[in-house]
């Protein structure tokens, strides 16, 4: 029989895991607290590791569709005249044209209907209890089910409740970078600017803006905040209420803004934090993606990362023979000195992607005005495009 693997979290970590481990003969199901896939959140910048993910799945041109090509990286003021940008073809050079600007979600969307009749995925349950036994795990479901499987992977994310269970209260895994963020999108918004990402800053807060293929626009926002549990977080409500008071004063489009917010109905809101671990499993449990390893929205890269650790795990567990213990092993040996690297590199780079002064403000778009003007963008992006790590190759499906 083949083993039976359960994944908490049906997003990128956990779809893409699923992919793999099917394909490498593995009995799936995924469980996923939320009712549906989801949708929503900001858009990324998509390349490195998670684009050679993506080749190896086959879902390039399923992606390119929702490329936003993004042309210009546009900072403002408060009149929004430029004041400095990023020339968008010096990076896709830096990548050899392999990068795409995307909603989070189409990843996301594009990765689940790989594996949705593939698989089984059980929407609106969660794991509320994991019991190890001398032969596999007995997991307990929020909906009263219990059933034994052979190997439990915690791919849910920043607050994962396999993480949990299994080492403890998260707060002791998390490093508060002292920032929140908020994404939502605005139907009908009336400034558009195709194939830019505009980004208006103030000291401590900043706005970003792209727009979509339709009438609307996606907003990140992105502010400092000295305590990490004083918002609200399973609350929509009292979010806008907070992203409202924030941002009331501020200049640029804020007013038009924060009138799209009251009607938005897929607001994200989070912290910006790290996971560090000491260990990313135990028995035949382990963890992906932001449960174990998250280097938060400032590392630019977390959803490959996370594709690169799913296509790892799994490679590892068809080398290993299912030898859970040896393929654990591999897998965190193989991954962790580049999640540091990126970890490490995040926390550099907090002071520059939301300075929290008018001269911190200034420094930070007078040098990107500058490396654009004297075309250095590969010096100062360089070392955050280049992952400095080769994926391993595994067996041929």
């Amino acid at each position: 029989m083949a083993a039976k693997v359960l994944i908490s979290g049906a997003g990128i970590a956990g779809c893409c895991l699923a992919w793999w481990l099917e394909r490498y003969g593995y009995s799936v199901t995924v469980v996923e607290q939320a009712r549906e896939a989801r949708g929503g959140g900001y858009v990324i910048d998509f390349w490195g590791l998670g684009y050679e993910v993506t080749q190896k799945m086959g879902l390039v041109d399923e992606l390119r569709r929702h490329d936003l090509d993004v042309h210009e990286f546009r900072v403002v003021d408060g009149a929004g005249r430029r004041v400095a940008s990023i020339d968008q073809g010096a990076l896709k050079a830096l990548t050899g044209g392999r990068i795409m600007s995307l909603p989070r979600s189409a990843v996301a969307m594009a990765l689940y209907g790989a594996v949705e009749d593939r698989v089984d995925v059980r929407f609106g349950d969660s794991i509320t209890a994991l019991t190890a036994t001398s032969s596999g795990v007995d997991v307990q479901f929020r909906s009263g089910a219990a059933e034994s499987f052979d190997l439990v992977i915690g791919a849910d994310g920043l607050h994962s409740s396999v993480r949990r269970l299994i080492f403890g209260d998260g707060q002791q895994f998390e490093r508060f970078l002292g920032y929140y963020v908020a994404a939502f999108t605005a139907p009908h918004y009336p400034h558009r600017d195709p194939h830019v990402y505009v980004t208006y800053g103030e000291p401590g807060r900043q706005i970003w803006r792209v727009s979509l293929e339709d009438d609307a626009a996606v907003f990140l926002l992105v502010f400092a905040h000295d305590g990490a549990i004083d918002l609200p977080m399973h609350d929509p409500a009292r979010q806008k209420n907070v992203l409202a008071r924030l941002y009331a004063d501020s200049g640029w489009e804020a007013r038009e803004m924060l009138a799209a917010l009251e009607t938005a109905t897929d607001v994200y809101f989070d912290r910006v934090s790290q996971i560090a671990m000491p260990a990313w499993s135990k028995g035949r449990i382990a963890l992906i993606g932001d449960a174990c390893a998250c280097p938060s929205l400032l590392a630019g890269e977390g959803s490959a990362m996370a594709m690169a650790e799913a296509y790892t795990l799994a490679g590892e567990l068809d080398r290993a023979g299912g030898d859970h213990v040896r393929a654990f092993a591999a897998y965190e040996q193989r991954l962790r000195p580049y999640v540091e690297r990126k970890q490490k590199g995040a926390r550099g780079f907090a002071a520059s992607f939301v300075p929290k002064s008018n001269p911190g403000l200034w420094l930070r778009n007078f040098s990107i005005e500058a490396a654009n003007r004297l075309n250095l963008t590969s010096l100062l992006f360089g070392s955050q495009i280049n992952d400095r790590i080769t994926l391993e190759t595994y067996r041929q499906l």
